[in-house]
């Protein structure tokens, strides 16, 4: 689901009508309309306000469930993460980050090594 039906869904939801929202945010109706028409995309200041006013997160406007949870095969291990030591936690998440610098390295050294396949015959 896309942003605009998300902002649509969760006001009906909330049993709001498009003008009691944009009265809770502080824009005219009309940006509302257009939000959920799917012609105007909000700024992130916007989008904090909507989320304040539906009570929501702005990630539920943003995201579909799940898009940002982590996969059912790592959810298992960050919950025993989460029951070890502040100590252990930090050793932890240092070692994730590592290994995440080091993808994020080797694939830009792949890309300036790699001849752009533009320049090809």
């Amino acid at each position: 689901m896309e942003f605009p039906e998300r902002l649509a869904t969760l006001r009906k939801e909330r049993g709001l009508t498009q003008q009691a929202l944009a009265d809770a945010v502080g824009l005219a109706v009309l940006q509302i309309r257009r939000y959920e028409g799917g012609t105007s995309q909000p700024t992130l200041d916007v989008i904090r306000r909507l989320a304040i006013a539906l009570g929501v997160s702005a990630d539920r406007l943003v995201f579909d469930a799940g898009e940002r949870e982590p996969a059912d095969s790592l959810r298992y291990q960050f919950e025993a993460v989460s029951r070890l030591s502040e100590h252990e936690q930090t050793v932890v998440r240092e070692l994730i980050d590592a290994v995440i610098v080091k993808n994020q390295v080797a694939g830009a050294l792949a890309r300036v090594t790699t001849p752009a396949t533009k320049d090809k015959p």
